[in-house]
């Protein structure tokens, strides 16, 4: 068959090939005569005959200069030749070695390269994909996407109702979905990757299986870290260092659905191949993702109080806030939420962050109606303080005023912005940003 596909091909040696694919191909690994090797890929059911037809369009729309975009090299096809209703083709080889996603070590190294590579595939120009008739999808047409996905694997009733509200609600979360599409590879696994070893570590050399080339939603590129334990967060990072788009604060939210919506492909491919062994897995999988759901609360898909905000954040948005910190401290409002470890906050601020040091609160409008009333700038000495006045709790007035004279009885606490700003420089951290991870980023 080759030697079919590629004229004057001259084999001197072949040998079974295999690069951690799933089995929808017989592969060989063809050495010509001037040493040179190359792969020959025939399909062995519609599913991978059409993927392979894809992919190919997609390969040749990858012309030299989008290549020439991405640090690392994608396969290039040589021939082809069609074979008992279907089509052999003959790529080069590219030689290197794939890693399984828990197998993936954390740090500099692989895991920083794959994150690299992934921001390159971002990076490319969407007008190339469209131009030769792939999906090129908005943000809105994703998120029909995945209802649809949700909704036909409802419709089997195998669905579990846990699992069933928590993707429902994940895409009814407008906020979720609000996003700018980019170029996606759209099949990534840790098996796409080809790595091999050079003097600085391993490194990304090569990418395969382009067959779900489209314009999309770059959460779906990152799905499979969800089964890469601690080197996620190595790869993410890296990811968002390479990155030359805006920053995607839900982006580990959208991966984690996609991560699950997996499942749902799974059981639906189960279904229509009337395959019970595969209906019978995919069951399993999601009976297993219920224990997650329930006993997981610390990742939902769907954030109700929106992105974790970055201590850099806070510090911009307090500077347009008013100063209106009395009223605050009155309102009623606590600071205790998911979003911080309050025992940290104690720590920087050396008190409980949700006491006020003016008091209780329940008397915060007498106590300022009575300082209105005096003169500014009035210092009264400790005969003259009340302590019927304001009930508070154990505060030592007295030696607040021994630590600021110009202190009077109603005496309050001022936010020192430096230990926010000691914290962002890194000297302190007083705030733990508590993000989702995808077994996780």
């Amino acid at each position: 068959m080759a030697t079919s596909a590629v004229a004057d091909l001259q084999i001197v040696g072949a040998g079974p090939f295999g690069h951690g694919r799933t089995g929808d191909f017989d592969s060989a690994l063809l050495r010509r005569g001037d040493d040179r090797e190359l792969v020959v890929r025939v399909p062995t059911n519609e599913r991978a005959a059409s993927e392979q037809s894809v992919e190919l369009i997609a390969l040749q729309a990858m012309t030299a200069g989008i290549r020439s975009r991405l640090p690392f090299d994608v396969p290039s096809v040589i021939g082809q030749v069609s074979n008992q209703g279907t089509r052999a083709v003959v790529y080069e080889y590219l030689p290197g070695y794939s890693v399984d996603a828990d197998g993936l070590p954390a740090g500099d190294g692989a895991a920083t390269s794959i994150g690299a590579a992934i921001a390159a595939i971002h990076a490319l120009p969407g007008s190339f994909v469209s131009e030769v008739g792939l999906p090129h999808l908005t943000a809105a047409e994703c998120r029909n996407e995945a209802r649809s996905v949700i909704e036909r694997a409802a419709s089997t009733r195998l669905l579990p109702t846990a699992v069933r509200k928590r993707w429902t609600d994940a895409a009814a979360d407008d906020r979720l979905w609000q996003f700018q599409p980019t170029v996606i590879h759209g099949s990534l696994g840790a098996e796409s990757f080809v790595i091999t070893d050079h003097e600085v570590g391993p490194i990304v050399t090569a990418v395969l299986g382009w067959h779900a080339l489209r314009v999309g939603d770059p959460a779906r590129d990152l799905h499979w870290l969800s089964g890469a334990g601690e080197a996620a967060e190595s790869v993410l990072a890296a990811y968002r260092s390479s990155s030359t788009r805006n920053p995607d604060h839900l982006l580990l939210q959208r991966s984690m659905l996609h991560a699950e919506l997996e499942l749902a492909r799974w059981l639906l491919h189960g279904v229509d191949a009337r395959d019970k062994s595969i209906t019978d897995d995919a069951v399993s999988l999601l009976d297993g993702l219920v224990d997650h759901v329930l006993g997981d609360l610390m990742h939902p898909l769907s954030n109700e109080t929106g992105p974790i905000m970055a201590v850099s954040d806070v510090e911009a948005m307090l500077t347009r806030t008013p100063q209106t910190s009395a009223a605050s401290a009155s309102s009623g409002i606590g600071m205790e939420t998911d979003s911080y470890d309050r025992s940290e906050l104690e720590a920087v601020f050396g008190t409980d962050p949700g006491k006020s040091a003016s008091g209780s609160g329940e008397n915060d409008d007498e106590s300022r109606r009575e300082r209105a009333s005096e003169p500014a700038q009035t210092t009264r000495g400790q005969d003259s303080f009340d302590p019927d006045a304001i009930e508070t709790g154990p505060i030592d007035i007295t030696s607040a005023k021994r630590t600021d004279p110009r202190s009077d009885a109603g005496y309050t606490a001022e936010l020192d912005f430096s230990a926010l700003e000691a914290a962002e420089s890194g000297e302190i951290t007083p705030l733990t940003q508590r993000r989702p991870s995808s077994s996780a980023e």
